[in-house]
């Protein structure tokens, strides 16, 4: 028999004083109910309920057998209500690791008007550029830029992350006109570097956003810029911050190569001007990662707001 259902039964039997009620409560036999009771008081070897002809009373054991199986019943209900709860109002905290540059402007903005919509729901928003293990970290969703390497972790599409050249209106007026790629040659340029980080491929890289890389077309799977010294030009500053960069191409530096959601105010109100439109190198994709299909409540609701915001 299964004591849960046979404690249960206890229990009834105790408060109502009848195992006839507990019968009919239970949709049992007379019979079946008090073989529950048996079950109980054989397995813990001690008389629960002592009955005769006209009354029926608890033994010490069963005073203290009785609150103790109250007590676990009451346990379990509240663990099933707040499980139900849980299933059907999210809640809890949606843990995010995510690229710094892509995080800042992107998914910042999304992360607040969701938990405006959302105040059960808490997001801890980890921002860095390292290569996050999902399995040997507690991060419920991975954003990442970059084709992916082959994975068991469930991939969806966010978008693509696209690059562009650009300078400040008073450098390109001071220095020679940019028509063709080859041209960028023999213009200073600005450099993103890290200091150490793998990609997503977990490839060790250094050095990115730098001129002299090929025009378009290139290898999807070539993913450095990288500069050549000698009379090809200079990287005149080089740094692991994209703002620092931005503001000496609008001090007229020299020329810039950024993500394009990074300086898209500036082109917009014209502090910069995009060079070379359509030959900056090729887009990568983005992608939320999470290690199942089968997402909780919480996580879920986060996704799908995610999805319908960018699809807006």
């Amino acid at each position: 028999m299964d004591k849960l259902t046979s404690m249960k039964v206890f229990v009834y039997v105790v408060e109502q004083g009848s195992f006839r009620s507990a019968a009919n409560h239970f949709n049992l036999s007379a019979t079946m109910i008090s073989k529950h009771v048996h079950h109980l008081e054989t397995s813990l070897n001690s008389q629960l309920i002592h009955r005769t002809t006209r009354k029926q009373s608890l033994t010490d054991s069963g005073q203290l057998y009785y609150r103790e199986c109250k007590r676990i019943l009451e346990d379990i209900s509240n663990a099933e209500n707040l499980i139900q709860t849980l299933e059907n109002q999210p809640q809890g905290t949606v843990k995010i690791n995510c690229p710094v540059t892509y995080g800042n402007k992107v998914l910042a903005p999304i992360v607040a008007k969701f938990l405006a919509h959302h105040p059960t729901i808490n997001v801890e928003l980890v921002l860095n550029n390292d290569l996050v293990d999902p399995y040997s970290s507690d991060i419920d969703l991975i954003v990442r830029i970059g084709d992916l390497s082959d994975s068991s972790l469930v991939a969806r599409y966010l978008g693509d992350y696209e690059m562009c050249y650009c300078a400040a209106p008073k450098y390109l007026n001071q220095h020679a006109e940019i028509r063709v790629f080859e041209d960028l040659a023999q213009h200073p340029s600005l450099g993103f570097s890290y200091s150490s980080r793998r990609d997503v491929n977990g490839r060790d890289t250094h050095i990115r956003h730098i001129q002299n890389s090929e025009p378009q077309p290139r290898d999807p799977q070539s993913h450095q810029v990288v500069h050549t010294a000698g009379n090809k030009g200079q990287v005149r500053l080089m740094s692991n911050n994209g703002d620092v960069l931005r503001y000496a191409a609008l001090q007229g530096v020299g020329v810039l190569l950024q993500p394009t959601i990074l300086v898209a105010e500036e082109i917009e109100r014209g502090m910069l001007l995009e060079i070379l439109p359509g030959m900056a190198p090729l887009p990568k994709p983005i992608h939320l990662l999470y290690k199942t299909k089968q997402l909780s409540l919480k996580n879920r609701t986060f996704v799908e707001f995610l999805l319908a915001s960018l699809s807006e």
